[in-house]
């Protein structure tokens, strides 16, 4: 079984969202479809239909969320700091400062799981080009990465290994 690596945050994350799935919406949705069985015909039913839809949503991503987590590499960031004068290196779960080489930008990327990235906070997924590019590096390294918009340079500035 290939694992799935996450961060404490994402394997929290998923889990208040199975929590919230099975608690919340399951019973929602259930109380929906006896909601619309009780209108009568069903092969005219939008609001079953619509409600059978959902519940079959739901179910699959509670099985999806339960196989993430059954087969969870948890991976605690905080933990694989270098001893000594070792180098630090980009690793899963490792906050990274980069400047692009060409717009002089700063920006701090943490390279998360699939369920955890949210661009937005520039959380990004360890199978994205960015975060593949990083992997492996050093403070001072210079990057460059394939994008679907062409090519990007970064220089790594500094890489923290902690927790949010």
């Amino acid at each position: 079984m290939e694992q799935t690596p996450m961060t404490p945050r994402g394997e929290q994350l998923l889990r208040k969202e199975l929590e919230r799935l099975k608690t919340v919406e399951r019973p929602r949705i259930v109380a929906a479809i006896a909601e619309a069985r009780s209108h009568g015909d069903l092969s005219e039913n939008a609001e079953y239909d619509a409600a059978k839809e959902e519940q079959g949503l739901c179910e699959a991503r509670i099985k999806d969320i339960e196989s993430k987590l059954a087969s969870a590499n948890i991976i605690d960031v905080t933990k694989l700091k270098p001893h000594g004068n070792a180098p630090k290196k980009v690793v899963f779960g490792c906050t990274v400062t980069v400047v692009n080489a060409d717009t002089d930008e700063e920006i701090t990327y943490k390279i998360v799981g699939e369920d955890e990235a949210d661009i937005s906070k520039n959380y990004i997924s360890y199978r994205t080009p960015i975060a593949k590019g990083f992997l492996g590096k050093q403070e001072d390294d210079e990057v460059t990465i394939n994008i679907p918009k062409g090519q990007v340079t970064y220089d790594i500035i500094s890489i923290e290994y902690v927790n949010d």
